[in-house]
């Protein structure tokens, strides 16, 4: 996934928190006038918004001579691939996660707990059974176990 700019970035966060699911979107016009701090031209918002359209970030749709835009995903979904395409830049994953785990505080910890819970479809234990392997298949380092 994309990492965005940072004008990249308000563009999406005025989507994201301006336009409800069920909107048709918003016109270049209002993403500008709800960007009014940054003083940006018409031709900026709209060059930005067809650019994100070009990496899959935003649809839009005719609406006569204008386009209507909106996110392609919610920003949490935006949030948790740039989450994974780091887990995705080399290294150990398990290691990786792990120390996100442990960096992450208490009521975050429980967040995780239930959903990955509610993934495996019961209550988790903290008991390994087995060793975890990478994600080539093969078995974790012993270092990389210990880690855990």
């Amino acid at each position: 996934m994309t990492r965005l700019g940072d004008l990249e970035r308000a563009v999406m966060d005025v989507l994201w928190d301006t336009v409800p699911g069920t909107s048709d979107g918003v016109t270049v016009r209002e993403v500008a006038e709800a960007l009014d701090g940054r003083e940006l031209a018409y031709t900026t918002v709209m060059t930005v918004l067809d650019r994100l359209a070009g990496k899959g970030m935003v649809r839009r749709q005719r609406e006569g001579r204008a386009w209507r835009y909106q996110a392609a995903a919610s920003r949490e979904a935006h949030i948790a691939q740039l989450m994974l395409d780091a887990l995705d830049l080399g290294g150990s994953r398990d290691a990786a996660l792990v120390r996100f785990a442990r960096s992450v505080t208490g009521t975050e910890a429980e967040v995780l707990r239930a959903a990955l819970g509610a993934e495996a479809g019961g209550p988790l234990t903290d008991r390994v059974d087995a060793p975890r392997a990478d994600r080539a298949g093969q078995p974790a380092l012993a270092d990389e176990a210990t880690d855990r």
